[in-house]
């Protein structure tokens, strides 16, 4: 799956996008 994640600096962003890159299979974009 492809995910792109905005606020991915602190808090949720963050939380969310080291979730979604436990699954090898998710490509993730995090953006500040």
């Amino acid at each position: 799956m492809n995910i792109i994640i905005t606020g991915a600096s602190s808090g949720i962003g963050f939380e969310t996008a080291l979730e979604f890159s436990l699954q090898k299979e998710n490509k993730i974009v995090a953006i500040a």
